[in-house]
């Protein structure tokens, strides 16, 4: 008779705990990554028969199925799942600690691993580099540029410790916590060549749409923000003809295009039209971009470095000018 209830959760606790293995977590990882027992076995350079006999005492640790079989490979059960989620996280984890007792074995204190998105100020950015690299003794610091949901997805596979990106009003991770620390502006920002051209009589986003748009890449806060202020002045969204996060290609194409436009943060513009090629339009916008926000895994932001780093860059933030 199986155990139900309580007594199966402390069987199977006290089961991963006495049998599961690295070696385990690691052919999870593995299936996850090519779906069948015969790529698996060539990854990690084993027999077919021996994947298959890891893999079935895999299943009786859990003390479930793991995979159904199937044709095209195998296909994780929601068990599955959940013991593919773990195996992910314990190994990211294990590297990361590895790192860190490889920067202190080097004389360093530890490493903080932290993600930024392009249209953060430089004044933050400043103030964060600033405040790690000016530590003593120093810590390493490992550095990802991306859009926020390509960071906090990182920041959830515990591949980044903290993150300063836009503010995500859809996250759902329970383990992250994200604290919205300064408030941009936007405009509209157009070659600097064609600013009294396109300045001509008042805001209509209708035929701003008929321009050369430069957007964020699809399914970003951004780009959701974008689509929102087109169909929230009943025009369909144009066609972007360059989907990008950089900065430096938005303003390599306002170079180029004399018809191109995009929407920026008013720092962020000053920042990259500081030689004159690019210039906003003198309209006030009614809204306002999602504010940028530190966002942190809820199990270190209590840990020293994560935290004076956070208090970095709220004082850096405080001091910047108001909107």
């Amino acid at each position: 008779m199986q155990p139900i209830g309580h007594d199966r959760a402390e069987l199977l606790r006290h089961t991963l705990l006495s049998r599961l293995k690295l070696r385990h977590l690691s052919l999870l990882q593995s299936i996850q990554r090519n779906q069948t027992l015969s790529r698996v076995a060539i990854e990690m350079r084993l027999s077919q028969p021996a994947i298959t006999k890891s893999l079935q005492e895999i299943e009786e640790i859990f003390m479930t199925p793991l995979f159904t079989r199937t044709r095209r490979g195998l296909v994780p059960t929601p068990a599955g799942e959940a013991a593919l989620n773990y195996a992910l996280l314990s190994l990211a984890d294990l590297e990361s600690t590895s790192k860190i007792l490889t920067a202190i074995d080097t004389g360093l204190t530890g490493r903080v691993r932290i993600g930024m998105t392009p249209h953060v100020p430089e004044a933050l950015l400043l103030a964060s580099f600033a405040h790690l690299l000016g530590q003593t003794p120093r810590v390493a610091v490992m550095a990802k540029e991306g859009t926020t949901d390509e960071l906090v997805a990182a920041l959830s596979a515990r591949e980044l410790d903290c993150v300063i990106g836009r503010s995500l009003h859809a996250h759902t991770d329970i383990h992250i916590t994200q604290e919205a620390i300064y408030q941009q502006v936007p405009c509209i920002l157009v070659p600097t060549r064609s600013r009294a051209r396109l300045s001509k009589g008042p805001l209509d986003w209708r035929r701003l749409a008929g321009l050369d748009w430069i957007m964020p890449p699809p399914n970003t806060p951004m780009r959701r923000t974008f689509n929102a202020i087109f169909m929230g002045a009943g025009v369909a969204p144009p066609a972007p003809i360059v989907e990008t996060s950089s900065l430096k290609t938005i303003e390599a194409v306002l170079r180029r295009e004399p018809n191109a436009v995009t929407i920026l943060a008013r720092d962020v513009a000053a920042e990259i039209g500081g030689d004159g090629s690019c210039a906003p339009l003198p309209y006030e916008l009614s809204w306002n971009l999602p504010p940028i926000s530190f966002f942190v895994a809820q199990s270190i932001a209590q840990q020293p470095t994560v935290r004076l780093l956070a208090n970095a860059i709220r004082e850096a933030a405080a001091k910047l000018p108001k909107s």
